[in-house]
C-alpha cells in the first residue's frame, strides 16, 4: 500500500530534509529535527502526494489514508500520554500548511484543534485553570472559524472588543475565564450565523475539516496566480501537519517565541529574536502585546529578556541555535514554545533576510568553515545587490502616496517636479536636485535624463526607453505610471485627488515603483569588504565574460569600478545628442546631396574620434564593441519651429525646407524602417565617418598609453549577408586609408548584432562575413512577438496574470521562442565558424534568469548596464556552478 503519512518525533525518524518534496518544508524540518536530538513535539505529515492525488481523483481522498491517519494519532496519543476526543484528558492538535515554498493564500495555521464544549472542560480541571482552557478555546473557535470556515476574521475581533468593554478592561490578558466563556458562546453564535451550520462538535471531523482545508488552499485562486507568477508545478501539492499542543499560555512559566540564529537585517553573527510570557504563537505576530528580547545584551530599561526570565529555556535555546546552524549551514528562522519551563521547537527554516545581510552571512559562513567559497556565491541572490549599490528610502520615515507605477530601475530618489530636459539640465546646472517628469521619454531627453535624480513617465514599461536609459545610468525610475496623469500646458502632475506642481517636490522609489508627495528620508548604500570578496569568489568560478553597456565616460568608469571586462555595447546615436553636434547631425540628414551630408559628417568626425578616444583611455585594452548608428533618422530632426529655423539659417535655406524634408523622411513604422545597416547601405558616408573615427581614436590612444585598444564594430539591424558584405567592405576600406595614414595598425574586428528571426535563422551564411555575434535581444523580442515594447506595457501585465506569459519578455528571456533563436543562431553560426565569439547586450543581458540560459547556450559573454554588472558577475557564476561547475572553495 502506498504510504501517505509520515511520523515524526518520540523517536520517529520517518521523515528526513531529502524528502522535502514529498514532506513539505515545513514536515521535513520538524522531522530532521526530530532525528537530530531536538525537543519537537510528536506529530505526522500528510505528504504532499496525498494533494495532488486528492485533485486527480475530484476531491476524494486515496484509499488508505484515513487509516493511516488514525494510526499516526495513535502514536501521538501514546507519546503523550493523552487521547484524541478524550473527555477527561484530551489530546489537541495544531494543523499546519506546508508546500515546498511558501506562498500567499495558502491555509494558516489552526491551534488547539480537538477542543468542543466537553473537552474544554477536561481541559480546565487538567490544567486546574479555567481561564486558560476556555482562552484556548475561544483561540481554536476564532482561528477555525476564520481559515477553515471562512468567518471574516474580524468578526471575532469586533466580539473581543465588545467584551473588554463590557468588562472594562484594555487588554485581552485581563479577561476571567467567564469572560472567555462568554466570548466562546458568542463565537459559536456567529459562526452559526455566518455558515448556516452549528459548530463543529466532533474532533474528528474538525481534523478531516482541516485537512481539507489545506488542501483546498493550494488550489485558491491567490495560490495558483502566484504558482503561475514563479513556475511553480500543481502537481508540487502542499502537504499537511499534525503536531501534538504544547501551550504557551498556561501561566507565567510559559512563553512563546520566534527568533533567528543571526541578525536578519544585518548579518550580525548574534542571536536574534523575542519572545512573550503566557502566549500562543500568533500573539507574538499580532502585535497586541509588545514582545521582550531573548537577550539580556540587547534588553532595554524595563524588559525582562529570556535569559532572565527563563534562564534553563534560554541556555537550552542557545544549544539549539548552534546546532541548527551547523545542521542546515545557514541562518535559521525558528519558532518556539516555553510550557511549564519546558523548550519546544515548533519550526525551522532557512530564514528571509535583506540583501546586506544575505552578503555578510555568506561570506562570514565561509569564513568559519561553515560552507565553502563555491556555496557562499550561491547563497546570495543576484538581483539583491541592486540594493547594496543605490540609495534607498528609509523603512521608518513617514510618506504620502501619490501614484504607482512600474519598478523601473532600482534607487531612490527626490527632486523638484521638471516637465522638460532642457529645464532639468538648466536647474540641476544651479545644483538643484531635480526629477524628469514626462508622458515618454526618447532619445531626445538624453541630456535631462543624465542631470535629474531620477526619471518619472505615464507610458512605457520595463524596458522602456525611459527604463533602459535609466538603469544604464544608474538613475532610478518609475515608468508607466497609467494612474498619474501629465499635464505640459498646467506644468502638474496629479493623481487620486492630489496635485504637485512643477518646482515642488516628489521622491521616487524604483525598487518597488510607487511615488511620493514630498520628500521622503534615504539611506545611502554601504558596500563593504565583504561585497568585493563574493565578487572575488564569484569570479573564480564563472565562465562567462561580464561586460557593460557605455557611451559616455561617467558609465565606462561605473563599469570598470564595478568589474566590467570591456564594453560590449556602445550606442553611438546617444553621442549624437550632445548639444555641441546636434546642429551638424540635422545639417547632414536635411541634406539631399552627398556633398552635403559628408560636409556636415566632417564637423562630427572630431567629436565622435574624442568619443571612443576617452572609451578606450578608460577600457585600458579591454574589448569595446561599438554599434554604428542605429536609429531612424527622423528620431533626430528638430520639432519645434526655433530649432527648425537654427537648422535653416545653418543651411541657407528656409524653414519650409526644412518641414518638407522631415515629411519626406517620415516613416509609419520607423523601428522597422530606414534604420540600422538600410542607412550605411544608402548613406555609406555615415558609417564611413564613424570608422574613420573609431581607428583614428584607436591609434591615438596606442600611441599615448602604449596600450593597443581592441575595438569590435558592430553592425546593426542585418538579416541578409549582402548587407554585412557591404557595410564590412566600408570598414575595411577605412581601416587601410587610416593605416595608411597613420603607418601603423591595430587589431580590430567587424561582427553584427543578430536582432531579427532571418539573421537568426540564416546565422551560418552571416557568420561567413562576420568576427563576432552580439544578440540583440530587446528587438529580438519585438520581431520575434511583434510586439512593441514602449507599448505592451498596457497589456503584458495582464498576460502574466492570466498565465499567457510567464514573465514580462522584455524582462526576463522568453526561452521558448527568443531564446530559440538565439540558439539556432549560436549553433548554425559556431557551425560555420568555430571561433566566432558570441555575446548578448539586450536588456536581458543583467537578468540573472536570462544570464543561466545564455551559459546553457554557450554564450562567451553577457554585457548590460554599468550598475547590473555585479548583479551579471555573480549571475554568471551560478550559472556556471549550476551547470556542474566545481563547486570546491
Amino acid at each position: 500500500m502506498t504510504k501517505w503519512v509520515y511520523s515524526f518525533g518520540a523517536g520517529h525518524k520517518e521523515g528526513r530534509a531529502d524528502m522535502r518534496n514529498l514532506l513539505g518544508g515545513k514536515g521535513a524540518n520538524l522531522a530532521e529535527m526530530a532525528s537530530i536530538g531536538l525537543p519537537v513535539p510528536p506529530g505526522f505529515t500528510i505528504s504532499t502526494e496525498v494533494c495532488t492525488a486528492f485533485y486527480e481523483n475530484h476531491k476524494q481522498y486515496p484509499d488508505g489514508l484515513k487509516g493511516q491517519v488514525e494510526a499516526a494519532l495513535s502514536v501521538i496519543e501514546n507519546a503523550v500520554g493523552l487521547k484524541f476526543d478524550d473527555k477527561a484528558h484530551p489530546l489537541l492538535v495544531s494543523v499546519r500548511s506546508g508546500a515546498r515554498v511558501s506562498m500567499p493564500g495558502m491555509m494558516d495555521t489552526v491551534l488547539n484543534l480537538g477542543l468542543n464544549d466537553a473537552t474544554v472542560e477536561g481541559l480546565a480541571k487538567a490544567a486546574n485553570d479555567p481561564r486558560f482552557a476556555w482562552d484556548s478555546y475561544r483561540r481554536f473557535i476564532q482561528m477555525y472559524g476564520s481559515v477553515v470556515l471562512g468567518v471574516d476574521h474580524h468578526r471575532f475581533e469586533e466580539l473581543i472588543e465588545h467584551a473588554k468593554l463590557d468588562a472594562g478592561v484594555i487588554e485581552d490578558t485581563a479577561l476571567t475565564a467567564q469572560h472567555w466563556r462568554a466570548v466562546v458562546e458568542g463565537y459559536k453564535d456567529l459562526v452559526h450565523q455566518e455558515t448556516g451550520k452549528p459548530f463543529p462538535q466532533q474532533p474528528h471531523e474538525q481534523l478531516w475539516g482541516a485537512i481539507g482545508a489545506v488542501f483546498g488552499s493550494w488550489m485558491n485562486p491567490r495560490a495558483i496566480t502566484y504558482r503561475r507568477l514563479h513556475d511553480i508545478p500543481a502537481e508540487w501539492g502542499t502537504a499537511v501537519n499534525v503536531q501534538a499542543m504544547v501551550f504557551g499560555n498556561m501561566g507565567n512559566d510559559c512563553a512563546t517565541g520566534v527568533c533567528f540564529t543571526r541578525d536578519p537585517s544585518t548579518g550580525e553573527n548574534m542571536f536574534y529574536g523575542e519572545y512573550l510570557v503566557n502566549a500562543q504563537g500568533e500573539d507574538v505576530v499580532a502585535g497586541i502585546r509588545t514582545p521582550q528580547p531573548l537577550s539580556s545584551s540587547v534588553a532595554k530599561p524595563g524588559e525582562i529578556p529570556l535569559e532572565q526570565a527563563m534562564p534553563e529555556a534560554y541556555r537550552e535555546l542557545m544549544e539549539v541555535r548552534e546546532k541548527l546552524e551547523k545542521h542546515y549551514k545557514d541562518m535559521q528562522d525558528i519558532e518556539f514554545t516555553v510550557q511549564q519551563n519546558k523548550l519546544y521547537m515548533l519550526q525551522t527554516r532557512n530564514g528571509k533576510r535583506t540583501a546586506a545581510a544575505s552578503l555578510r552571512m555568506a561570506v562570514e559562513m565561509a569564513r568559519e568553515g561553515l560552507i565553502d567559497e563555491a556555496e557562499a556565491v550561491m547563497r546570495v541572490n543576484p538581483s539583491s545587490l541592486d540594493q547594496l549599490l543605490h540609495p534607498m528610502l528609509d523603512p521608518k520615515a513617514p510618506r504620502t502616496l501619490l501614484g504607482r507605477g512600474l519598478p523601473a530601475s532600482p534607487g531612490a530618489a527626490s527632486g523638484i517636479v521638471v516637465f522638460t530636459a532642457d529645464e532639468a539640465e538648466s536647474r540641476a546646472a544651479k545644483g538643484e536636485a531635480v526629477i524628469l517628469v514626462r508622458i515618454e521619454t526618447s532619445p531626445e531627453d538624453i541630456h535631462g535624463m543624465h542631470a535629474a535624480q531620477g526619471i518619472l513617465t505615464t507610458r512605457g514599461g520595463m524596458t522602456s526607453h525611459a527604463a533602459v536609459v535609466a538603469r544604464g545610468m544608474g538613475r532610478p525610475c518609475v515608468a508607466g505610471a497609467g494612474g498619474i496623469s501629465v499635464d505640459y500646458n498646467g506644468q502638474v502632475l496629479a493623481a487620486g485627488g492630489k496635485q504637485v506642481r512643477a518646482g515642488e517636490v516628489i521622491t521616487l522609489d524604483g525598487a518597488t515603483g510607487e511615488v511620493f508627495v514630498g520628500s521622503v528620508a534615504m539611506i545611502e548604500p554601504a558596500v563593504s569588504g565583504d561585497f568585493g570578496t563574493l565578487m572575488a569568489w564569484a569570479d573564480k568560478h564563472r565562465r562567462m565574460g561580464v561586460r557593460a553597456n557605455a557611451e559616455t565616460p561617467m558609465d565606462a568608469e561605473t563599469a570598470r569600478k564595478f568589474g566590467a571586462e570591456g564594453i560590449g555595447l556602445c550606442r553611438t546615436e546617444h553621442m549624437f545628442f550632445d548639444p555641441e553636434r546636434i546642429l551638424a547631425v540635422r545639417q547632414m540628414i536635411i541634406s539631399n546631396s552627398e556633398a552635403g551630408r559628408r560636409t556636415a559628417l566632417a564637423r562630427l568626425l572630431p567629436f565622435q574620434r574624442e568619443d571612443f578616444r576617452q572609451l578606450f583611455t578608460i577600457m585600458a585594452g579591454l574589448p569595446v564593441t561599438i554599434r554604428l548608428l542605429d536609429p531612424p533618422l527622423h528620431e533626430f530632426l528638430p520639432h519645434a519651429d526655433q530649432e527648425m529655423q537654427e537648422v535653416a539659417d545653418s543651411l541657407g535655406t528656409d524653414i519650409a525646407t526644412i518641414r518638407q524634408r522631415a515629411d519626406e523622411l517620415a516613416e509609419a513604422n520607423p523601428m522597422l524602417g530606414h534604420r540600422g545597416c538600410r542607412l550605411g547601405v544608402s548613406y555609406p558616408e555615415i558609417y564611413e565617418m564613424q570608422a574613420r573615427a573609431i581607428f583614428e581614436g584607436a591609434i591615438a590612444v596606442a600611441k599615448e598609453t602604449g596600450k593597443a585598444p581592441h575595438p569590435e564594430i558592430m553592425i546593426p539591424l542585418v538579416g541578409m549577408k549582402k548587407e554585412l558584405e557591404i557595410t564590412r567592405a566600408q570598414v575595411d576600406k577605412i581601416a587601410a586609408e587610416v593605416f595608411g595614414e597613420a603607418g601603423t595598425k591595430i587589431e580590430y574586428s567587424v561582427g553584427t548584432m543578430i536582432e531579427l528571426p532571418r539573421a537568426a535563422l540564416l546565422a551560418d551564411q552571416i557568420a561567413g562575413v562576420a568576427d563576432f555575434f552580439s544578440f540583440g535581444t530587446n528587438d529580438l523580442t519585438q520581431t520575434v512577438f511583434g510586439l512593441s515594447r514602449d507599448d505592451a506595457g498596457k497589456f503584458l501585465p495582464h498576460y502574466v496574470e492570466a498565465g499567457i506569459l510567464p514573465k514580462d519578455p522584455f524582462v526576463s528571456i522568453d526561452v521558448e521562442g527568443v531564446g530559440e533563436m538565439v540558439r539556432i543562431g549560436a549553433e548554425k553560426g559556431r557551425a560555420a565558424k568555430n571561433d566566432l565569439k558570441l555575446g548578448i547586450c539586450g536588456e536581458h543581458g543583467g537578468d540573472p534568469a536570462s544570464i543561466t540560459f545564455c551559459e546553457q547556450v554557450g554564450l562567451d559573454y553577457v554585457s548590460c548596464s554599468p550598475f547590473r554588472v555585479p548583479v551579471a558577475r555573480l549571475a554568471a557564476a551560478q550559472a556556471a556552478l549550476g551547470a556542474g561547475g566545481d563547486r570546491t572553495a
